[in-house]
């Protein structure tokens, strides 16, 4: 490849904030798809795959993993400047993540049992989504997520459109494999019909409800499902743990759950 095919194509840039790097991974599984994303992008900066480092400005920056420290705070912002285009990517970057529970709970009493000396631990009391820190224009959903979806979005973002991925729930997913519908079927406490789609209902597949992975889906209204489970048998209890997952900081899970929590 020439240098001057390469000084062509747009800058990619991934970074890495508090996460499990399982979005990454999917990136980087995506094996014969990752060939094609090589073929229209430079990758500028990914310290998952590659040890060599370009800086900056970058056209494109997938952003994995949620804000956690004062560093990242300040790193995000650094990220942003230097960005054209900055896609969240996963739950962690678009929800604060599994680690969002830390925000019901005590973080220094957390640091005190965990660390043989607090006193240097250098952290934030939430766990937070990027777009609570800068502009971020477009989102990713998944825990992981869908490695094709990915490719979806920076092949339309090269090719000067918007992204087109999934909005519709879960419930749709089921309906096109087939699934019997467990809440209706057996009772089971299941976010499916709340969730957006990208997993394709792998848990309702294997008889299991879905966990909400995807997050939140466009116009839902989360209190009317859990108002019918509760009414189906559920516990409110049990409904908090299923909503506080992976995407327990998403404004429609974490209102939902904190209504639940609260004292009548």
């Amino acid at each position: 490849m020439s240098n001057a095919t390469a000084a062509s194509k747009p800058r990619l840039a991934v970074f890495k904030f508090a996460s499990c790097d399982g979005c990454q991974l999917s990136l980087l599984d995506a094996e014969d798809q990752l060939l094609s994303v090589c073929g229209i992008v430079d990758i500028a900066y990914f310290l998952e795959a590659t040890s060599r480092i370009q800086d900056g400005p970058y056209d494109i920056a997938l952003v994995e993993g949620s804000i956690t420290t004062p560093h990242d705070e300040q790193r995000i912002q650094e990220v942003r400047r230097r960005s054209k285009y900055l896609i969240t990517i996963g739950a962690c970057a678009t929800a604060g993540g599994i680690q969002a529970l830390r925000n019901w709970g005590d973080i220094d009493a957390f640091t005190q049992a965990v660390y043989a000396s607090p006193q240097y631990i250098s952290t934030l009391a939430t766990s937070t989504a990027i777009a609570d820190h800068v502009a971020v224009d477009f989102e990713l959903r998944g825990c992981p997520i869908n490695q094709y979806q990915l490719i979806e979005v920076l092949q339309s973002l090269v090719a000067g459109r918007r992204p087109r991925t999934k909005t519709h729930s879960v419930c749709m997913d089921c309906k096109q494999r087939g699934n019997v519908c467990l809440p209706v079927a057996t009772g089971e406490p299941c976010l499916g019909p709340v969730t957006q789609s990208g997993c394709g209902a792998i848990c309702p597949t294997y008889n299991r409800g879905c966990y909400g992975c995807y997050g939140p889906a466009q116009q839902t209204h989360v209190q009317s499902l859990t108002d019918h489970l509760v009414r189906q048998g559920a516990a409110p209890t049990q409904l908090v743990q299923l909503l506080r997952n992976f995407n327990s900081g998403a404004e429609a899970f974490r209102e939902e759950s904190e209504r639940l929590s609260s004292p009548v």
